[in-house]
């Protein structure tokens, strides 16, 4: 048994309405549930929410409703919490035991079924391995180039220099330090254990455990503001998305 557990709620305060944000012609979080129904492995799907409208399109895609407990609303609460709860939802309702848990969000839309099943497929030919997760390269936010504003008002390393080695062999070649590889939230595969035991994976998301493998994509993101929607755009339209086809 494969589960998926779409997660988002009503309110948000740097953009509000985001989960159902009309892009090429859809919600936003239609794009996840097309991948998530589309997988050749994927045997229920189910939507954990506070929000009437999210609800009614998680119905259209088949998706059975979860009603998320005003504590899992806030601003405040973790994702991982909201997937443990839904984990401990669909474990009651399900007659046999759950083998994987594929995590999706309403906002991250740079998702295909293709690179779900192809997470899917690495987890079962590998049991040692606790997750597999969606990356994408950005170089340009490389931890060299973070900056923290310090009680004088002026820019800071956000992290010691001396951590990357000696001070002497950086520059500001974006490329210089390799390839920075950032979970991109377009999915995680998990096995439930993770979720049975959150206090062993790595931060800050921790549902992914220790061992994780990157299923590497490019220009994947999870919608924060509305001035990312045209990334979101290009990136659908060259993955072959439009007001049309999927």
């Amino acid at each position: 048994m494969i589960v998926a557990f779409l997660m988002g709620r009503g309110g948000s305060s740097g953009f509000p309405g985001k989960n159902v944000y009309p892009v090429l012609g859809r919600p936003l979080m239609g794009y996840p549930l097309i991948a998530a129904t589309r997988s050749k492995f994927i045997d229920k799907i189910f939507v954990s929410t506070d929000s009437s409208e999210i609800k009614q399109i998680g119905k259209k895609y088949g998706a059975t409703i979860i009603d998320r407990p005003p504590e899992l609303c806030t601003s405040q609460a973790l994702g991982e919490d909201v997937y443990v709860h839904a984990y401990a939802h669909a474990k009651k309702s399900l007659k046999e035991p759950i083998d994987l848990i594929v995590l999706l969000m309403c906002n991250a839309a740079t998702i295909t079924n293709e690179l779900i099943d192809e997470g899917i497929q690495i987890l079962q030919t590998h049991p040692e391995y606790d997750s597999a997760v969606s990356v994408s390269s950005y170089n340009m936010w490389s931890p060299l180039r973070a900056r923290k504003v310090g009680d004088d008002n002026l820019l800071h390393p956000f992290v010691p220099f001396t951590a990357f080695g000696d001070p002497k062999t950086l520059n500001c070649d974006r490329d210089s330090q390799g390839e920075v590889w950032f979970a991109d939230m377009g999915v995680s595969i998990v096995r439930p254990y993770n979720l049975e035991h959150l206090d062993e994976g790595l931060l800050p998301q921790k549902w992914m455990g220790q061992k994780i493998y990157p299923l590497k994509q490019w220009g994947g993101l999870d919608v924060d503001y509305e001035w990312q929607i045209p990334q979101v755009e290009f990136w659908l339209k060259k993955h072959g998305f439009d007001e049309s086809n999927v």
